[in-house]
């Protein structure tokens, strides 16, 4: 069976059960203990606990997935990175009686399984489902019991988990029936799982049932369409077919043609490789040297070092098989050809800067295999292995591959110390505390309901207290002088999302008075930093809560410019300018986006004058709820980082901006004043980064900026419109006057060696020039000992130079006295060691350094005797 028809198949039977089809969620999940959507139910957690209302009890899904903990496996015939999982779901409606009766009827009426190819396990203590499989025509020696380890399914450390159960599949039909009661795990491969999720699992173990009862399940559909169709694996199926096609035609080769498996292990390293980066592209991840941009880079060099050094791709390919990945899967996935053109550039980029790293981290690791000390070993220390990371950029994983087929170890556990002593522990979002990681179960425990949000109508409103948070634990009250984290029942506080940072405000109760300083959310609650300020606040208080309405203004007013500078940007730009990050302050904006080049002064004016045409347009801004369907169709941006749901808020200026947004807005354009773009930089390959202000703290900068051209233009006794040929003439003043002084120092530096020369004392063979001068740092004894040597042509030149806290040494020798036996850094340290130093160099030439000024003559004195009593005449 074509997996595309066991897709479409699977999604339209569960669509007959009631189930509403819902798009897959993005690669980058909404939730901070993930860093990749790895399975069918990240996007429905909410859902399972309770904490957000499902668009309905129940759904089907095709997710995209992806999962690296067996990426050093990717290559053999069945191990992939990206997949997409099969699921359908239950939230609170169906359970056992219902999914074990139709997971039978899909198997066998559906996709007419031999019921010889197929058995079960459940949890070992499972009665409901034993019965049920058996009831459904299961035959009794066909359902294994196992324990937690194999039919326990846990969602992370903590959240929704629940008994499961496992249905294999044959995949060596042509052996013997194995016995009844044995269990062959190379022979019987799971292809689908349901997970009867039912608990909620806390930090210390401790298993909560849920609200309702859920159902969870996930069918590998790469895997089960190989094994369906009596395929080695994934890579046989239509899934990959048209991305084998375009590597056999760019490399010339046949996959599977040959005995040699390490071309086929290429093929299909390269093909898993490339799909994977085009979706996790597509989703605005982008190569980086830390987090998800990090697994992303490893799986793109991955492939180019298979397709270079196995299938002879001595060019950039990831631009050419990339195109295959979006014709072949747009249908299913239009993310892909919305973004095609930053998918290709972002790749492109990648590709050419790690075959630079490759060509030449690559010299030096062959170096290091062919050292007779790493032959003796068989062995790459840490210390090598950390120098090519360091100083060529070539990733670990490169050198233990490399390394590895050449029959080398690398010490690894070395590494990881020099690594960790190199790190330095980036400050944000990532390293900040936040209640919420910890307490979110023994809120959810306690029966503490999630926040409901009104900020977006209301800055100020009445709530109740419902939880308090100090030192990381739950408490029944705060005093003053205490730091707290507060949930609310209602609040009209923003929390920290999709770049807006969170409001700040008050918290007031008849018994307290509380500032809060930062604003966060997780799983439904809303997090309130605090400082109790007066008095004490108890659970299930009273309170006002008050939004710092100036501090949200301000924010708003950066908020809305950052849509309308992001479609600025493409129009001066061009289409190609797509988010890739922001930060909205109160007092400043900060956007990332896809563009290749820095941007020229021109750009950057043009930039500004059309974002500040339309503040002076005053558009109104409009906040709609769409549909997500009828929201891509209005044309709307969707920004990284985001989140969307069925149902969609859509921020629009008129005709101009239309983004997906869930921050909150100005009402007219007008309201934000003035923009000026304040700094323009690169933030990674292939990514720009503007800085911008508006408003008041616009206006301000303007104000300073004009002052200090006042200033400069007084200075220069000039009004500020002649200000800039003022300065012209003035650097061209400079440029004569120093052309003159250098004419000047290079006089009295002729006349000084002149000097020195007749003072010029012979030792056995050796003409010695001394001398204590005034020389302008060691550049400038190091000029004039080379001027005293052209005149003199043949000899020795020993010079000092003293400044208030030290005196240094310059000694110079002509090539035929160092033949003789003379070395200057012999004679240097001489000069050194007098004055409480100690110095040296080359024979032709060193310099030197003394602690005692006052002991400068007598240096010299001691450099001549050496040179006297010592140095070969």
């Amino acid at each position: 069976m074509r997996g595309t028809e066991l897709r479409r198949r699977y999604l339209e039977f569960f669509e007959s059960k009631g189930a509403l089809r819902i798009d897959s969620d993005s690669l980058v999940p909404n939730d901070p203990t993930l860093m990749f959507t790895s399975a069918g139910m990240v996007q429905f957690k909410p859902y399972f606990l309770g904490l957000q209302n499902p668009p309905a009890t129940r759904a089907t899904t095709a997710q995209k997935c992806l999962r690296t903990t067996d990426i050093e496996d990717v290559g053999d015939t069945s191990h992939c990175t990206f997949f997409e999982m099969l699921g359908n779901f239950s939230f609170g409606d169906y359970f056992k009686t219902d999914v074990i009766p139709w997971a039978w009827e899909f198997l066998f009426d559906v996709l007419k399984l031999d019921l010889k190819r197929v058995r079960v396990t459940i949890f070992e203590t499972d009665e409901e489902a034993f019965t049920l499989w058996r009831n459904a025509g299961m035959p009794e020696n066909k359902i294994f019991r196992f324990g937690e380890e194999s039919n326990y399914w846990f969602a992370g450390p903590t959240g929704p988990c629940g008994p499961d159960s496992e249905i294999f599949y044959d995949t060596q039909p042509h052996l013997p029936p194995t016995p009844d009661g044995e269990w062959d795990d190379k022979r019987w491969l799971e292809i689908w799982n349901l997970v009867f999720m039912q608990f909620d699992r806390s930090e210390d173990g401790t298993l909560t049932p849920l609200p309702k009862k859920n159902i969870d399940t996930g069918m590998g559909l790469e895997r089960t369409a190989a094994v369906l169709a009596n395929l080695r694996g994934p890579f046989e199926t239509d899934l990959f077919a048209p991305i084998m096609r375009q590597l056999e035609e760019i490399t010339g080769l046949r996959y599977g043609a040959t005995d040699d498996g390490a071309t086929d292990v290429a093929f299909r390293r390269v093909a898993d490789h490339v799909r994977a980066t085009a979706f996790c592209l597509a989703d605005g991840v982008l190569p980086a040297n830390t987090g998800r941009g990090y697994v992303l880079r490893r799986i793109m060099r991955r492939a180019i070092l298979a397709g270079t050094t196995t299938l002879g791709l001595t060019e950039a390919f990831l631009d050419k098989v990339l195109p295959t990945v979006i014709e072949h899967r747009k249908d299913e996935y239009p993310e892909l050809e919305r973004n095609a053109a930053s998918i290709l550039r972002s790749a492109s980029i990648e590709e050419k800067q790690f075959r630079r790293t490759l060509s030449s981290g690559s010299v030096r690791l062959t170096a290091i295999l062919d050292s007779d000390i790493a032959n003796q070993t068989k062995i790459v220390t840490g210390e090598d292995a950390f120098s090519l990371f360091a100083t060529y950029g070539f990733p670990i994983e490169l050198t233990i591959e490399l390394a590895n087929n050449r029959g080398f170890e690398v010490d690894r556990a070395s590494f990881a110390v020099l690594l960790d002593e190199h790190a330095k522990i980036s400050e944000g979002a990532s390293s900040r505390f936040l209640a919420s990681e910890s307490l979110v179960p023994a809120l959810r425990s306690a029966g503490v309901g999630a926040t409901t949000f009104v900020g977006y109508a209301e800055t100020s409103g009445t709530s109740e207290i419902l939880a308090i948070v100090r030192d990381g634990a739950l408490v029944s009250q705060a005093a003053e002088g205490d730091v707290v984290q507060l949930v609310v029942d209602m609040s009209p506080f923003y929390a920290e999302s999709g770049g807006q940072i969170g409001d700040t405000g008050g918290i007031d109760s008849e018994n307290a008075s509380i500032k809060v300083i930062d604003t966060q959310k997780d799983s439904g609650y809303w997090f309130h930093t605090a400082n109790v300020e007066a008095g004490e606040l108890k659970l299930g208080d009273k309170v006002r809560c008050i939004v710092d309405q100036d501090r949200r203004t301000s924010i708003e007013r950066n908020h809305t410019m950052t849509h309308v500078l992001h479609k600025a940007l493409q129009m001066v730009l061009g289409d190609h300018v797509q988010q890739k990050g922001s930060l909205v302050t109160a007092d400043r904006l900060r956007f990332d986006f896809s563009h290749q080049s820095s941007m020229t002064q021109s750009e950057i004016r043009q930039v500004e004058a059309i974002v500040n045409e339309k503040i002076l347009e005053d558009i109104p801004i409009s906040i709609l709820e769409k549909p997500i369907d009828e929201a891509r169709d209005m044309g709307a941006m969707m920004l990284f980082g985001e989140k969307y749901g069925s149902i969609v808020r859509v921020v629009t200026a008129g005709d101009f901006s239309v983004e997906f947004c869930g921050g909150t807005h100005l009402r007219h354009t007008s309201q934000a004043g003035f923009f000026k773009l304040v700094s323009e930089a690169s933030s990674q390959a292939g990514v720009r980064r503007v800085e911008a202000v508006t408003g008041r703290h616009a206006l301000m900068r303007t104000l300073d900026h004009e002052r200090i051209l006042s200033d400069a233009a007084a200075s220069l006794k000039t009004s500020p419109q002649n200000l800039m040929p003022a300065v012209e003439r003035l650097l061209t003043q400079i440029k004569e006057k120093d052309a003159q002084l250098q004419l000047l120092v290079k006089a009295s530096s002729s006349q000084v060696a002149d000097k020195l020369i007749q003072a010029a004392v012979v030792i056995g063979t050796a003409r010695i020039v001394t001398g204590l001068v005034d020389a302008s740092g060691a550049d400038g004894l190091r000029n004039l000992c080379a001027d005293i040597l052209n005149k003199v042509k043949s000899g020795i030149v020993i010079l000092a130079s003293v400044t208030e806290e030290k005196v240094a040494f310059a000694v110079k020798v002509s090539n035929d006295i160092v033949e003789r036996g003379y070395h200057a850094g012999e004679i240097a340290n001489a000069a050194a060691t007098a004055a409480g130093g100690r110095g040296g160099g080359k024979a032709d030439f060193a310099q030197a350094g003394g602690k005692d000024p006052a002991l400068a003559e007598q240096a010299l004195d001691a450099a001549m005797q050496y040179a006297k009593d010592i140095v070969p005449r």
